[in-house]
């Protein structure tokens, strides 16, 4: 589990894999990165109350690393990656290692099923779980069990994983689904078992989730220049839609100064329809919600996530994604839960 200012959610996530009911020894390493809101000072008790808890020092705090540290000072020949930010639903680890032996797959996972404890939570949870919002993964709106491109954290034997080489360090974000291209490519499955359930508790405020997912489009435009095709189209849907609101915004001027008018105006008022469909989709998801505030909060995070990923993937296709860090895990404190 790499570790990174989790002070509010860190007891509960430690709580539900250390409940995990199965066949065997088991072990919780923690990647400490360099909290800054007591998120070292809570691991540090819950370590002094259960001895299954090992803590490893992650200086760099980057995903990668610190799982690359963790799975080095594990001891089990099957590596189960939790996420602090997340609870392990019952039954979780005893169900990935039966689907590990039935299947011969080298990976296992299952359904992120966000949530949350505020209407802004519930409103990025119902689009985290709709495939308006991140349509497409089999692990984010669930489907048949079988082989799949990623999973979500993921449940791997050993062997494979140092096989493959591990988490590629110089990958901040995307490290899951570049390692899970890497098991692919040496004949191993990646598979998908909808029975297996991890809930997520997506970021508080909306600052946090643009910074979020600025940084993952960024790297996903990093993996789109290091991997190309072997991308799915849809990461090309929110860089999509960046593109159309900037031509509708160049038409709009262009016909308002009068550059455009006649048949000319008209042919470039096409590019207003994709955006008029993606108000009304937009719409009608919010209008699912259970109240007002997360109607209007849905209203608001569609788009924050779409095109703030679609902004940051222009980024990373064109520049690179460098140094980018996900900020939204650095800045300020997690708010305490109920």
């Amino acid at each position: 589990m790499p570790v990174l200012n989790e002070r509010a959610y860190l007891q509960r996530a430690v709580e539900t894999v250390l409940a995990q009911e199965f066949d065997g020894p088991a072990e919780l390493v923690l990647a400490l990165g360099p909290s800054t809101d007591g998120t070292t000072e809570v691991a540090a008790e819950l370590a002094a109350r259960d001895s299954r808890i090992v803590r490893v020092d992650n200086p760099r705090a980057d995903i990668p690393v610190g799982l690359n540290l963790a799975v080095a000072a594990s001891h089990y020949p099957t590596i189960v990656r939790v996420d602090a930010h997340s609870e392990l639903s019952p039954g979780y680890t005893q169900q990935a290692l039966a689907t590990l032996d039935r299947t011969g797959a080298a990976n296992v996972g299952g359904v992120m099923r966000a949530d949350g404890h505020t209407a802004f939570q519930v409103a990025v949870a119902r689009a985290y779980n709709s495939p308006v919002g991140l349509g497409g993964a089999s692990y984010h709106g669930g489907g048949r069990e079988g082989p799949a491109e990623s999973a979500y954290l993921g449940v791997l034997r050993r062997a494979v994983l140092d096989e493959v080489g591990g988490f590629d360090e110089t990958i901040r974000r995307g490290e899951d689904w570049e390692l899970n291209l890497r098991i692919r490519q040496a004949g191993y499955d990646v598979w998908f078992d909808p029975a297996l359930a991890v809930t997520y508790w997506p970021r508080e405020s909306w600052t946090r989730l643009a910074r979020q997912f600025f940084a993952t489009g960024t790297w996903r435009g990093e993996l789109v220049r290091r991997y190309g095709r072997r991308n799915a189209l849809r990461f090309f849907a929110p860089p999509a839609l960046v593109a159309l609101v900037v031509l509708a915004v160049v038409a709009a001027v262009l016909q308002l100064t009068g550059v455009l008018a006649g048949w000319w105006a008209l042919a470039a008022s096409i590019v207003y329809l994709p955006l008029i469909a993606y108000a009304a989709l937009t719409i009608v998801s919010a209008a699912g919600g259970a109240t007002w505030r997360d109607r209007l909060w849905t209203l608001a995070v569609l788009p924050t996530m779409h095109l703030a990923w679609g902004l940051g993937f222009a980024r990373g296709v064109l520049r690179g994604a460098h140094d980018t860090v996900d900020t939204s895990r650095l800045a300020g404190r997690n708010t305490p839960l109920p």
